[in-house]
């Protein structure tokens, strides 16, 4: 068993090093989702950062436990943590990404017709 932890206390030391960072970022999440809840359309969408916040601190707990202890389950949960977050980080750039596509096409499309209603009645 001590050979177990050893490795996982080695496997771990890569997070270990940057959970710091990575508990400052939940932080900051946590407290931009905050922020967003003080206004009404805030509101709506408060929970996701307070959410990956949440799973940012965690995580990082869940990394220092498993350098401290060699707790294999720690470092389990810490990864699966990490998982979550980036999925939900993937998701939200993807919406992103097409709202900006929309937005283009609907500046180009709006752009176009106003330049057909001037060439039209010639103003």
């Amino acid at each position: 068993m001590d050979d177990r932890s050893a490795l996982v206390r080695d496997l771990s030391l890569p997070l270990a090093s940057g959970k710091g960072w990575v508990k400052f970022v939940g932080i900051i999440n946590i407290i931009v989702g905050a922020f967003y809840a003080l206004s009404i359309i805030g509101l709506i969408f408060a929970w996701i950062p307070i959410w990956m916040g949440v799973l940012l601190v965690q995580s990082g707990s869940a990394i220092e436990r498993a350098q401290m202890a060699g707790d294999e389950s720690a470092l389990r949960m810490a990864l699966d943590k990490l998982r979550v977050y980036f999925i939900i980080q993937g998701v939200l750039f993807i919406i992103s990404l097409a709202l900006m596509v929309l937005g283009f096409v609907m500046f180009f499309g709006v752009l176009m017709a106003a330049i057909a209603n001037h060439n039209i009645y010639g103003m």
